[in-house]
């Protein structure tokens, strides 16, 4: 029963993955090369990435991210996986606002929803081939219907995904994002 409904999280999430927008199969907009995501200037690691990523359950995650006992801090959480092809093309933007905003409190979290048993083959290569430095964890608790609406009331379970957290402020989005509106969005709440 519980790979069932894992199975059918996953199969949610695929259909529901991309944009809004319509677009042309095998299209030039649609296709993300790593070219894209290396194209945000890089600075040395802070940390190397080890064999193993964080994997929580959502009440794990809800404690240490959703509901932040730092005011001060500004958080911006990206629920996202490997086969997004809309997640993938917007992460340089998360990275860049890393970088840009890290003197600024803000602290940038990637929320991975790929399945666990695919950490060292598929997700710990793609993060090392892209160079992500944000912390990144994953994300398993396959009862999605329980905590996606604890996120937040709004989200239908696509992916990309972010909220932005701030105190008692939260602003959720269920879309991808540019670095121009992802910045605007931050300002904001900053």
């Amino acid at each position: 029963m519980k790979y069932t409904l894992t199975y059918i999280f996953a199969s949610i999430l695929l259909f529901s993955c991309g944009n809004k927008e319509a677009k042309k199969i095998g299209s030039e907009a649609e296709i993300t090369t790593s070219t894209e995501i290396n194209s945000v200037e890089r600075e040395t690691p802070e940390v190397a990435i080890s064999d193993a990523l964080p994997v929580f359950n959502f009440e794990q995650l809800e404690a240490k991210y959703l509901k932040p006992s730092d005011a001060t801090t500004t958080y911006v959480i990206n629920f996202w996986a490997t086969w997004c092809k809309p997640c993938v093309k917007e992460l340089p933007y998360f990275e860049q606002i890393r970088t840009d905003y890290k003197d600024k409190n803000v602290k940038v979290v990637l929320v991975s929803l790929d399945f666990p048993e695919q950490i060292d083959k598929q997700v710990v290569p793609f993060i090392e081939k892209h160079q992500l430095q944000s912390e990144i964890v994953l994300l398993d608790d396959p009862d999605a219907n329980s905590w996606i609406s604890k996120v937040s009331k709004d989200w239908t379970g696509a992916i990309p995904a972010t909220i932005i957290i701030k105190g008692d402020a939260q602003q959720f989005y269920e879309k991808s994002f540019t670095y121009n509106e992802l910045e605007t969005e931050i300002k904001s709440i900053l």
